[in-house]
C-alpha cells in the first residue's frame, strides 16, 4: 500500500503535528546567526589576503636629507626578495607630515623609499636587519611583524566561524530531529495503523520529510533575508579596511551572494536528512 501524495490531502496530519509557526521561526533564528558567521568568515578571509597582498609585503628604508639613492635601489632591487624599490614622494610625505611638522617644516625631510616585497618573508625583522646592512646609514621600517599578527588574528577568526557554523549546524539538526520526534508522537497512532496497512517506510517517511524540508527551508529563508541588512550595514563599516569607500546607501553588491543563497537549500536538505533518519529509525522498532 502506498500513501497517496494528491494535493490537499493530509493523510498523516502532518499540518497539525508540525507546526508552520514553531520549527521556521527557530530555523529562521539560526540562519540568521548562520548568515552573520558566514559573512565574518569572509571579511576575515577578505582581510587576511588584502593584508597579506599589501602592507605584510611593503617596507620602507630611511635615509639622511640628501643622501645619494641611486645606489642603494641598485643595491635594493638586486636582494632576490625585493620585488621593487622607488623613491617616495616627497609632497605626498610633506603632506602626511603636515599636521605634526605644519606646512613649512623646521627640519629637512628624509629620503624615503619604498619597497614592494615579492613574497611574505618567514622573518621581517631578518631581512630588515640585511637591507639596514646593505645599505650604510639607512634605517628600515619592517611592517611585516605586526602584519604577521593581525594575519594570525584574521585566520583564528575565519576557524572561529567555521566551528561556530558547524555548532549551528548541529543545533538545526537538533531542533528538527526533536520537532519530528513530537510529530511522530502526535501522529503514532496513525502512522502505526497505515503502516499495518502496508504503507511502506519510504512512503512515511517521504511525507514527513518533505513537510520538515519545507518548513526548514522557509525559516531558512526568512533568516537569510533577515540577515541581509544587517550585513549590508556591517559591509559599510568595514570598506575602509578593505580599500573601499563608504557608499551612500547600504552597499547590497558587497554582500557574500552566493554564501548566503546556500543557507536555505542546505538548511532544506538537513531537515529532510534528518527527518528521513529519524523517522525510519523509529519505523524500524514497530512490527
Amino acid at each position: 500500500m502506498r500513501v497517496r501524495r494528491s494535493r490537499g490531502r493530509d493523510p498523516l496530519g502532518l499540518r497539525r503535528a508540525l507546526s508552520d509557526r514553531l520549527l521556521p521561526a527557530l530555523v529562521a533564528a539560526m540562519a540568521l546567526l548562520a548568515a552573520l558567521t558566514l559573512a565574518g568568515a569572509r571579511g576575515a578571509a577578505d582581510l587576511a589576503a588584502r593584508w597579506e597582498g599589501g602592507a605584510a609585503t611593503a617596507l620602507t628604508v630611511q635615509m639622511p636629507h640628501g643622501a645619494r639613492t641611486d645606489g642603494a635601489i641598485r643595491v635594493l632591487v638586486a636582494m632576490p626578495e625585493i620585488a621593487e624599490a622607488r623613491l617616495a614622494d616627497q609632497a605626498r610625505l610633506a603632506a602626511l607630515l603636515r599636521p605634526w611638522l605644519g606646512e613649512a617644516p623646521a627640519i629637512p625631510l628624509p629620503t624615503v623609499i619604498e619597497l614592494r616585497l615579492a613574497s611574505l618573508p618567514d622573518d621581517p625583522e631578518e631581512l630588515a636587519a640585511r637591507i639596514a646592512a646593505s645599505v650604510p646609514g639607512a634605517s628600515v621600517e619592517a611592517h611585516g611583524v605586526w602584519v604577521a599578527r593581525l594575519l594570525a588574528l584574521a585566520r583564528s577568526l575565519q576557524a572561529i566561524a567555521l566551528a561556530a557554523l558547524l555548532l549551528v549546524a548541529g543545533i538545526a539538526t537538533a531542533v528538527v530531529a526533536v520537532a519530528v520526534r513530537a510529530g511522530i508522537a502526535a501522529r503514532r497512532e496513525a502512522i502505526a495503523l497505515l503502516h499495518a496497512l502496508g504503507a511502506t517506510d519510504g512512503d512515511i517517511a517521504g511525507r514527513f520529510a518533505g513537510r520538515v524540508a519545507w518548513l526548514v527551508g522557509l525559516g531558512a529563508l526568512l533568516g537569510t533575508l533577515a540577515a541581509a541588512p544587517v550585513l549590508a550595514g556591517f559591509a559599510d563599516l568595514a570598506a575602509p579596511l578593505l580599500g573601499g569607500r563608504a557608499a551612500a546607501g547600504l552597499p547590497w553588491g558587497r554582500l557574500p551572494w552566493a554564501e548566503l543563497a546556500v543557507l536555505p537549500p542546505a538548511a532544506a536538505l538537513i531537515g529532510w536528512l534528518t527527518a528521513q533518519v529519524t523517522l525510519r529509525l523509529w519505523l524500524r522498532r514497530l512490527p
